[in-house]
């Protein structure tokens, strides 16, 4: 990368630590909605790393993540410089929805169109201002509505650099994930950028220990990437090809009886579902071994309900 890094027509050399604000849209009001990019340059030359959350306006965790990454002093780099970008979805944390305000997915209208629909218009701005500058990037993500995720990257098995990145991270969990057709992670591999997906939580709840998970990894990412001297040590990593979700078969109340991360052998009891009248009692039963990853929250749960996320091999 030179001496002088650009983005959005402002310069940002070797050692300087500025914001910039990409203007992206105005609302009905007339109020701008800006984008705030937070550049982060070490003294010396290196990578460039994308750190990047809230593409889901409702998914805090990610949003904290890279906030904590960047107020408590976390990108202290001895190499390379951070593009750090805490909130992609301005519209969505507004409302405290996933998408924007036209109902749209962002992460699912990549590369976007810059005479297109809001969400598209979010994702050209971050396709053409932000991913040709960056080497590798980490997308920080939540489960959604009542589903909560055990602290997992998601990246493809079939990528080496992906592998190598996802380990050098080492977060509990590496899930094979295929690339996503208008996904932000697929539009930015067409552009030859290795982004892993980091998952904790669920939407609109804080995620503590998913949180300094995330930290931790990151500063791991960095040192195996020559960007900063030093990190916390690598817990046990367990890697999956493949992963499955066990639905609802009745519709009535969830009871479950298994916890995040627990380890479960195929047809072992997770939990039941009974109806509110004390009539009716059904067990579920896992359907292969392996790691659970998410789990529904909510007790109320309709028959084809999404109920428990299983990695396997």
């Amino acid at each position: 990368m030179p001496e002088i890094f650009s983005i959005h027509g402002e310069d940002v050399a070797l050692g300087e630590d500025r914001q910039i604000h990409l203007n992206i849209a105005r609302l009905p009001t007339y109020t701008n909605i800006d984008l705030p990019v937070r550049i982060i340059r070490a003294k010396n030359d290196g990578p460039v790393v994308l750190l990047s959350g809230g593409l889901h306006g409702d998914e805090i965790n990610g949003i904290e993540i890279v906030r904590r990454l960047i107020s408590n002093d976390h990108l202290k780099l001895t190499s390379g410089t951070i593009i750090a970008v805490p909130l992609m979805n301005v519209y969505g944390f507004i409302q405290n929805v996933r998408g924007v305000p036209d109902g749209k997915d962002i992460n699912r209208s990549f590369p976007g169109n810059k005479h297109g629909s809001l969400a598209k218009l979010v994702a050209y701005n971050i396709m053409n201002e932000i991913i040709p500058k960056v080497d590798y990037g980490v997308d920080f993500h939540t489960g959604g509505a009542s589903r909560a995720n055990y602290p997992q990257i998601r990246c493809v098995f079939d990528i080496p650099k992906n592998m190598e990145l996802a380990r050098a991270f080492a977060p509990p969990v590496i899930l094979n994930s295929n690339l996503v057709a208008s996904s932000f992670r697929k539009a930015a591999h067409n552009k030859g950028k290795h982004i892993l997906v980091y998952e904790t939580g669920e939407s609109l709840r804080m995620d503590e220990a998913g949180i300094e998970t995330a930290i931790a990894g990151t500063k791991r990412l960095l040192k195996h990437l020559g960007m900063r001297d030093t990190a916390p040590e690598a817990g046990t990593i367990d890697e999956y090809n493949k992963s499955k979700w066990l639905r609802a078969k009745y519709a009535g109340i969830f009871n479950t009886s298994i916890q995040l991360g627990d380890k479960v052998k195929k047809r072992q009891i997770v939990g039941r579902i009974t109806d509110p009248f004390g009539n009716e009692r059904f067990n579920l039963k896992a359907p292969d071994s392996g790691q659970v990853i998410g789990l529904n929250n909510s007790p109320v749960v309709h028959k084809g309900d999404a109920i428990l996320h299983i990695a396997t091999n």
